[in-house]
């Protein structure tokens, strides 16, 4: 389905949402998630072109704005893009910068569960925009970083979670903490991301962690499988 414009009369307004949004889900979530949103929020205040529906902008102006190296600014880059949130339109070529369009759907499905924290109105009003025209095969995911309960400390996947959180506080804070033990004897650990968007993440950036984690703290032979509560 064709994301709407947000041009035309009343469009400041729906620009604003969409940077509250944003905001919202920032704050609510924390760690590197939090780093990543507020960069595509400085992006989109600074350079994003509205009446064309896209940015263009090079990655040595991206790590002026964000005060990093243009490395880091390549890989921040490719997790928007991954988790769908960023759209390439155009890469970049000698003489030319890439061209990038904001996915509106995605943003509106990653920052939902946060609507209702500005407001009910707000809620209504981003509600009409985007949740209603979805398709009736759409499916909105919700993020939850509700911490779950966890088993107790000597169980196979506090062991590790406690070797992730020593390697990186902040990463096991916003992605592993949220997950859930479902079967956890050898040599099966099974663990539930709390949305779609968190396991597509983890796939993509984290499962390669989680694996060296669990060979060092419980040996060979586990398996690990994470999926996504219905």
């Amino acid at each position: 389905m064709q994301q709407p414009r947000l041009t035309g009369p009343g469009a400041g307004s729906d620009r604003y949402d969409v940077l509250t949004a944003l905001s919202v889900a920032a704050l609510g979530t924390g760690g590197h998630q939090q780093v990543l949103l507020l960069r595509l929020m400085a992006l989109v205040t600074a350079r994003y072109n509205w009446a064309q529906d896209e940015l263009s902008l090079g990655q040595k102006d991206m790590a002026l704005m964000w005060s990093v190296d243009q490395r880091t600014v390549k890989r921040e880059i490719r997790k928007l893009i991954d988790a769908h949130l960023l759209v390439l339109l155009r890469p970049g070529v000698k003489g030319r910068v890439a061209t990038y369009r904001l996915n509106l759907r995605k943003i509106a499905e990653l920052t939902e569960g946060f609507w209702g924290r500005v407001g009910s109105d707000f809620e209504a009003r981003m509600t009409e925009r985007y949740a209603r025209r979805a398709e009736p095969e759409d499916r909105v995911v919700r993020l939850d970083f509700t911490a779950r309960p966890q088993p107790a400390d000597d169980s196979p996947w506090q062991r590790v979670l406690q070797r992730l959180r020593g390697a990186d506080p902040a990463r096991a804070g916003a992605w592993f903490d949220n997950l859930v033990v479902l079967h956890d004897t050898s040599p099966d650990l099974a663990l539930e991301a709390p949305s779609l968007f968190a396991l597509r993440y983890i796939e993509t950036h984290l499962l390669a962690q989680m694996k060296i984690a669990m060979r060092q703290e419980l040996g060979p032979g586990w398996r690990l499988k994470v999926t996504v509560r219905q």
